[in-house]
Formats: C-alpha cells, sequence, structure tokens
C-alpha cells in the first residue's frame, strides 16, 4: 500500500498578510519565512515533514546555515505551508484553484489601520487568492450592514470628501497600493450602515458607499479581475438604490457596461448601457453623458454602426450642454478628457480613424503625465488605427513599444486585453512578419505572469 502524502502545514492565515513575510517569500529568504512560521507555532518537524526536508535542516535554513536553492524544493515548500505561487515567484499551485483560501484577519481585531495594513501586505503580490479573498471579506461585511441596524453616528462630510478624493484616480500610484487604501477605507462605512441614522443621513451614508464600491470595482476591470469587478458592482449599486441617487444608480451600470466591452461581450454591455442611460433620464448629466458614450462603444464593438453613430451624436450633445460641475475631470464626474477617450475607442472600432485620431490627440493633451493607463489604452487605439489604415506592421510596432515601456503592474488587466484585440485583428499572413511575432512574444510573456 503507497503511503498518503503528508497533510499541508498551513501557515496561520495572518502571515500571508504581514508585510515582513511577502517580502521574504517573494525573495526566497527561507530563513526569514522559515523564522517567522516557526515563531507562529509551527514546529521544525512539522515543516520538514510536509516540505519533504529533515528537521535539522529546517533549523539550519531558519538560523541562516544552510540555503534552498533547487526549483523542486521551492516548490515542495510552497504547497507544504501552502503559500501562494504568486507570493514565491512560482506559477499557481495545483491546490490553489480548488482549496478555500482563509480569510487573513487583523491582528488587533477591526482596526482600521491594521486592516489597511492587511490590504496592503495581500496586495503587494497582485491580485493573488488571499487578496481576493480579503477583498471580498471587505465588500460583504458592508452588503450586510446595507440591510441591518444599530446605533452609531459619524462625520459624514468626511466620508464624503474621501470619496471625492478617490474619484480623481491613481494620481501615480500602483493600481493596487490605490486600490487597499479605498477598500480599507470602504470598510469603514460598516458601522455606519449598521447604525440608526435619519432618513436623510442614512441615504448619504448610502450615496458614499455606492461611490466608494463602483470605484473599486473600476480598478479592478482595470486590474483584469472582471469577476470580482462584476461582484463590486453589484454592491455599489445596491448602495446607490437604497441612497434613491438615479444618476449614481446610472453611473454604476454604466461603468460596469465597460466590463463586458473590454472583455469580449458587446451585446451585454449594449443592456447595461441602455438601462443606464434609461435611469439616467434624457437631461445633461455626467451619468447620462457617460452612459451615451459607452453604448457607442458597445455598439460599435457589436457591428451596429447606426445605433453606434446616433449614440455618439447623443454624447457630444450631452456633452455640450454640461455644467462646470459635471464636466470635472474625476471618476465620478464626465470631462473633455473622458469623453475624448471614449470617442477614441468607439470610433476607432468603427473604422472612422481621422476621427478617431483627432479624440486620441486632444485624449493625451488633457491627460496628466501620470495617466500611465489612459495614455498607454490611447497609444494602442491608435496603434489599432494604424493597423486598419492598411500599415498593420506600425500597428503591431507601436502596441510593442506601449507594453514594452510600461511597468510589470500595468503590462496586465486591461491594457494587456486592449493589446490583444489588436493581435487577434491581425490577418493571418502577417502573423510570420517580426513585428506581429514581437507583439506575440510579449503578450505571450505577460499573458503566463497576469493573474487569472
Amino acid at each position: 500500500m503507497s503511503e498518503l502524502p503528508p497533510s499541508p502545514a498551513q501557515v496561520p492565515p495572518r502571515l500571508l498578510a504581514d508585510p515582513g513575510f511577502v517580502r521574504a517569500a517573494r525573495a526566497r529568504d527561507f530563513a526569514v519565512l522559515f523564522a517567522m512560521v516557526r515563531r507562529a507555532g509551527v514546529s521544525a518537524n512539522r515543516i520538514g515533514h510536509c516540505c519533504g526536508m529533515k528537521p535539522e535542516r529546517v533549523s539550519k535554513v531558519s538560523k541562516n546555515e544552510a540555503s534552498v536553492t533547487a526549483l523542486d524544493t521551492i516548490e515542495r515548500i510552497a504547497d507544504g505551508l501552502r503559500i501562494p505561487g504568486a507570493l514565491m515567484g512560482l506559477a499557481a499551485r495545483p491546490w490553489e484553484d480548488s482549496a478555500p483560501t482563509p480569510l487573513p484577519e487583523p491582528a488587533d481585531g477591526d482596526d482600521p489601520m491594521n486592516r489597511r495594513n492587511l490590504l496592503r501586505g495581500v496586495l503587494a503580490a497582485g491580485l493573488t487568492a488571499p487578496a481576493l479573498t480579503a477583498l471580498t471579506h471587505t465588500r460583504h461585511s458592508v452588503d450586510t450592514a446595507l440591510t441591518a441596524a444599530g446605533t452609531a453616528s459619524a462625520d459624514l462630510a468626511d466620508l464624503e470628501a474621501t470619496a471625492e478624493t478617490y474619484g480623481y484616480g491613481y494620481g501615480g500610484q500602483e493600481p493596487t497600493r490605490f486600490l487597499a487604501d479605498l477598500a480599507a477605507d470602504f470598510a469603514d462605512l460598516r458601522p455606519l450602515l449598521t447604525s440608526v441614522q435619519p432618513v436623510a443621513a442614512r441615504a448619504r451614508v448610502c450615496r458614499v458607499a455606492g461611490q466608494m464600491a463602483g470605484m473599486t470595482a473600476v480598478v479592478l476591470h482595470d486590474l483584469g479581475a472582471r469577476t470580482e469587478a462584476r461582484s463590486w458592482f453589484a454592491t455599489a449599486a445596491a448602495a446607490a438604490r437604497e441612497s434613491g441617487d438615479r444618476r449614481l444608480h446610472a453611473w454604476v451600470l454604466a461603468r460596469e457596461a465597460m466590463v463586458p466591452i473590454n472583455w469580449g461581450a458587446p451585446k451585454a454591455a449594449t443592456r447595461l448601457a441602455e438601462q443606464a442611460r434609461q435611469l439616467a433620464g434624457p437631461g445633461p448629466t455626467a451619468a447620462a453623458t457617460l452612459a451615451a458614450a459607452v453604448a457607442a462603444r458597445a455598439y460599435a464593438l457589436s457591428h451596429q454602426p447606426e445605433q453606434a453613430r446616433d449614440a455618439l451624436r447623443e454624447a457630444d450633445t450631452l456633452m455640450a450642454r454640461l455644467d462646470a460641475a459635471d464636466r470635472a475631470d474625476s471618476w465620478l464626474t464626465y470631462g473633455e478628457q473622458k469623453h475624448h477617450v471614449h470617442l477614441s475607442h468607439a470610433l476607432t472600432a468603427l473604422g472612422d480613424t481621422q476621427r478617431a485620431r483627432e479624440s486620441q490627440r486632444r485624449a493625451l493633451e488633457l491627460s496628466a503625465p501620470t495617466s500611465t493607463m489612459t495614455r498607454s489604452l490611447l497609444a494602442i487605439d491608435a496603434a489599432t488605427c494604424a493597423h486598419r489604415d492598411g500599415d498593420t506592421e506600425e500597428g503591431c510596432r507601436r502596441t510593442v513599444a506601449v507594453l514594452s515601456g510600461l511597468p510589470a503592474a500595468y503590462r496586465t488587466g486591461l491594457v494587456h486585453r486592449r493589446a490583444m484585440d489588436l493581435y487577434r485583428a491581425v490577418p493571418a499572413q502577417h502573423h510570420d512578419e517580426r513585428a506581429a511575432k514581437e507583439l506575440r512574444d510579449i503578450l505571450g510573456a505577460d499573458d503566463r505572469a497576469q493573474f487569472r
């Protein structure tokens, strides 16, 4: 009878969120890693048994008297201690998809600073399973509070100002760092949602919850986590409905429509965009203008050019009538820069490359130098225009230049998808050309590194 493999000695969940542990895992510093695991209560015998190592060697590694360099040993350690592969520079481990990931908890209960540090720690390695689990727990805690009641009070003006600040976007921060802070502040809403408050105050809290959940969904969408983004959009929609703010609800649906637009389901996007247009109403508001622009993109990608051009005309008409507040440059409003970003994608999809390039130029003029993701998407739209005008080699070469010039954190998710859309549009007879091969190679390398 064959011997059963040892059961894993799973590290305590809090270690997966500890910045020191994360750094040690990423650097494969097993002296620090083993020492932290042992201090957490896992013996050298247990580590050795689960990782296929002698206890004496575990002790030596913990004291930095021996090293671990062999890949098979590193993989056994990851599997034996249930450390996600991404934390150690490995492919996702076979058990990651099937085994539930324990939720990391702050050391001191629900302390906001601990929660923020926890989220930053688990997101430091990207959108790994522990990171998504922590984000889901944060969302669920507020989902539950949306239907509960208790007693508490808070300064709503501060919360509203916090949401407004996040609305100005990444500001040069890496998306995962921005996401950690946003989710931590979102979790601070839970006590307010469980409190008994006047109707007007409750509506204000729900409005902030809808804004923050919607912006969290936007970041997750940018990072390529579309399933999680849809869940956060559902929470945002629930909060918007309870707040009674139809414009916010329309904004949430219009932003949600961008998920299927960017991930290959434009017909689903048209349904969401049309719901957003109905909710927003006919007046010149940021939500109505966004919904029309998003609908134009969805129709263009669905090969419905007449509907796309009708939606574009409506978006242009509404844009010209927006007041100064709605034209502000933020995620929650609809400024001229955002308008031209949407026009660029819609017009590129329609093959109207001259007007698309005009919108690309104007959007770049209005984009801050720190708008890395937006500027990259506009550059890929311009490359796609070159392809549509018959210069496929130039289109591929430009896209390779965009991807090569980006930090790894920006080459996944939406940017990767838009570049992949261009490659898929390249005719088969061009696939063996040098520029197309280079694009395929860089997309393949990024695909292996990308969180799935």
